[in-house]
């Protein structure tokens, strides 16, 4: 046997000699729970030592022994729950590393155990959808914060809703999700409508804007991130997303449009269908009519501006005409086109309407007579 565990270790821990000395033993011991060449008789050896030391009386020993046995695999169960249920300075060590404890042992403590325990858990190398769920119930705005933060937190699109609704004050909580590799859709435009009216106070403040041109701005801004999130989500992805905006009144007209001149035209048809309460088969149906009639009759249902009306035709004949082939700038290629087309329409409007219009194309009207 080449562990340092011998028989004189144990008889010095039976001796019950000073504490520094059993935090010593504790620490040898750590060395040697793992070891492929412990015998079976040597195992149980250890794990009664194990034992017996997690119920020592100085807080050192217990201690000394999670330091060291936070990541060993072999790690009795009992004694990895007792040292996590234990003080701080005993149980964050098992409570950050120990793979031996369950997702039931960890709900246990996210129920009862302390703020520096929540984050001890938060930070855990990964962490299951189930205990970030307790968390984001449960734990404050630092573990919370932490979680977000960890990329090895599993994160279900509930318990994004969730922190959203317990947290949108803190911008510590949602700076961490912003800067999360992926959200889903529906989170991120959430968080989105949140951002912006912190930008459109701070427009306010600090460039003496009024209110109502700062909410243009933010608008557009919020309008343009939503639709290039949403680009490439599933059919059920953008149901859902659309569905939300349309619940908060976030639906806009603008958004629609901006959404067919982007090229989305998913979330075109979804919006269309939502807006006229009607099945999205039944929607895209009447928008890909040969005929002016379904269209017509489905934008009016939708309660879209009349004065859009134009654009939108025109657009659509660029989505009829035109097929994205999945090579470089494809998407760009086809944005310019479809404001090609629709600049062209200008001339059949009224000047009052060309300022609307070209207010809500907002960055694509820009972006295309400036390249």
């Amino acid at each position: 046997m080449t562990s340092h565990l011998s028989k004189e270790d144990v008889a010095r821990l039976l001796e019950e000699p000073s504490a520094s000395v059993r935090a010593e033993v504790a620490s040898k011991l750590a060395h040697d729970i793992d070891s492929p060449q412990l015998t079976e008789g040597e195992t149980v050896l250890a794990h009664e030592v194990v034992r017996l030391m997690a119920k020592d009386v100085e807080v050192s020993v217990r201690a000394s022994l999670a330091q060291n046995l936070r990541s060993a695999a072999l790690l009795p169960h009992d004694v990895a729950v007792q040292l996590a249920r234990d003080v701080e300075l005993v149980a964050l060590p098992i409570l950050q590393e120990s793979d031996v404890l369950t997702d039931a042992d960890l709900l246990e403590i996210v129920s009862g155990g302390s703020a520096q325990k929540h984050e001890a858990i938060a930070g855990r190398l990964t962490v299951s959808s189930v205990v970030s769920d307790a968390l984001i119930t449960g734990a404050g705005e630092k573990a919370v914060t932490k979680l977000m933060t960890n990329t090895g937190a599993q994160i279900s699109e509930n318990g994004f809703s969730n922190a959203i609704k317990r947290f949108e004050d803190s911008e510590h909580v949602k700076e961490a999700m912003v800067k999360r590799t992926a959200l889903p859709v529906t989170v991120a435009e959430r968080l989105t409508t949140l951002v912006s009216d912190r930008l459109r106070d701070y427009l306010v403040s600090h460039h003496e804007l009024s209110p109502s041109v700062a909410a243009d701005l933010v608008l557009q801004t919020r309008e343009r991130t939503v639709v290039e999130m949403a680009s490439g989500s599933s059919e059920q992805e953008i149901e859902k997303l659309v569905a939300q905006m349309y619940d908060n009144g976030r639906l806009t007209p603008s958004i629609i449009l901006r959404s067919l001149c982007m090229g989305d035209v998913l979330f075109f048809e979804a919006a269309l269908a939502i807006r006229s309460n009607i099945p999205l088969l039944n929607a895209r149906i009447l928008i890909h009519d040969g005929g002016q009639l379904g269209m017509k009759t489905l934008y009016e249902k939708a309660s879209m501006p009349a004065n859009m009306m134009p654009v939108i035709r025109a657009a659509l004949e660029v989505v009829h005409e035109t097929e994205l082939d999945g090579q470089m700038h494809d998407r760009e290629r086809y944005k310019a086109r479809v404001i090609e087309r629709v600049l062209t329409q200008f001339e059949d409007v009224g000047s009052d309407d060309f300022e609307y219009l070209l207010n809500k194309l907002g960055d694509i009207v820009s972006l295309a007579q400036t390249a």
